[in-house]
């Protein structure tokens, strides 16, 4: 085990919006130096407003943070100097290009010279903006001006840099390219990432770790590959024609139980979902038991544990069924981002990104409260 202090550590961070939202409660999550960590849930789960919180950018109603080993509540502007943060919406200055928005980033910093001058043609070579670098950022595709956010967050060689839904809205192209990056920095230069996405191939593929998030804490924690495994056998998913009503669901349940071998069921909509120890062999009785009850079956599936599987098991609900119902409504323990806490907003693109604001940010920002 490391000897050395956490890059971050987030201990029982609650944080509520007007109208009672409970965006955290009880949010604890410790990342090791040098590793990427995810945290992992669908929108409304509180992954943002974390953030916010760890980049100074927000304050919680109670809990503590420590970042690059600076208390983020105490010295919010050492905690800044330490960080590099890449949020959701892109923070450059769209009117100017590419290398006067990294040149104005240093400047922020205190970078002079030609230190800051190689700084910046160091990192638009490796972004691939070279090229591009004299142009207007609004003539960017997305993924150019994603690849220079992150740029951006790296100009002052940062401790720990913070990736918010890094490649929401990018094509699939562009979404590979931007995940062989932060492989990159953190095997090749060591760097500490910490990571939100809701994206589930995304977590498994980049984060070391990853902390499951819903509705405001952590309900699981762990690597990808020990959280698949904690679930033994295989993934058994069947596909009903109708989705029953909840006394017929009971029956379904109770049907597919009684075959020895098969655990977990669960019935969500048109949906059942089993792990048996067995997948290919519990499937003929699965079919079985489930055309007794009357009940039609559409489609099934077998595979080994995924995400998705795990995320079931411990907040009791499919990954796609509680991102859809964070955007369809916010209830409590929703995430109110980006429709609340516009100060924080500001601050952000002040940290990050456009002149404007950047440029009344200066090098030495103050509390965002």
């Amino acid at each position: 085990m490391s000897t050395h202090p956490p890059a971050v550590a987030a201990r029982d961070l609650v944080k509520t919006y007007p109208g009672e939202i409970k965006a955290l409660d009880g949010m604890s999550v410790t990342v090791a130096p040098g590793t990427v960590f995810g945290l992992l849930g669908p929108n409304g789960a509180g992954k943002s407003t974390t953030v916010k919180i760890l980049t100074t950018l927000a304050r919680p109603d109670s809990g503590s943070a420590l970042v690059a080993g600076h208390d983020a509540l105490r010295h919010p502007d050492r905690v800044r100097r330490a960080i590099g943060v890449v949020a959701q919406r892109s923070g450059a200055d769209p009117v100017a290009t590419g290398r006067e928005n990294l040149l104005l980033q240093g400047h922020l910093y205190g970078m002079r010279g030609a230190a800051l001058t190689r700084r910046v043609d160091e990192l638009l070579d490796r972004f691939a903006l070279s090229d591009a670098g004299r142009r207007k950022v609004s003539t960017y595709s997305g993924g150019m001006q994603r690849r220079l956010d992150v740029a951006l967050g790296l100009v002052h060689r940062p401790d720990v840099l913070f990736l918010d839904e890094p490649t929401t809205g990018l094509d699939p192209e562009a979404r590979t390219a931007m995940w062989a990056e932060i492989a990159r920095l953190a095997g090749d230069d060591g760097l500490t990432i910490l990571l939100t996405t809701h994206y589930l191939d995304e977590a498994d593929r980049l984060a070391g770790r990853i902390a499951i998030v819903d509705r405001g804490r952590v309900v699981a924690e762990g690597t990808p590959e020990a959280l698949k495994g904690e679930l033994h056998g295989d993934a058994v998913h069947v596909e009903l024609r109708d989705a029953p009503d909840p006394v017929d669901a009971q029956l379904l349940r109770a049907a597919v139980e009684t075959f020895a071998g098969v655990r977990e069921v669960e019935v969500d909509g048109r949906r059942i979902s089993a792990r048996a120890d067995d997948g290919p062999a519990a499937v003929p009785h699965v079919l079985a038991a489930l055309e007794r009850e009357g009940a039609a079956v559409a489609a099934v599936t077998v595979a080994r544990p995924s995400l998705d599987d795990v995320y079931l098991r411990y907040a009791g609900r499919r990954f796609a069924e509680a991102d859809g119902g964070a955007e369809a409504g916010r209830g409590g323990g929703a995430d109110p981002e980006p429709r609340q806490d516009a100060d924080a907003r500001s601050a952000a693109e002040a940290a990050t990104g456009s002149a404007a604001s950047r440029t009344s940010a200066a090098a030495t920002p103050g509390d965002a409260r």
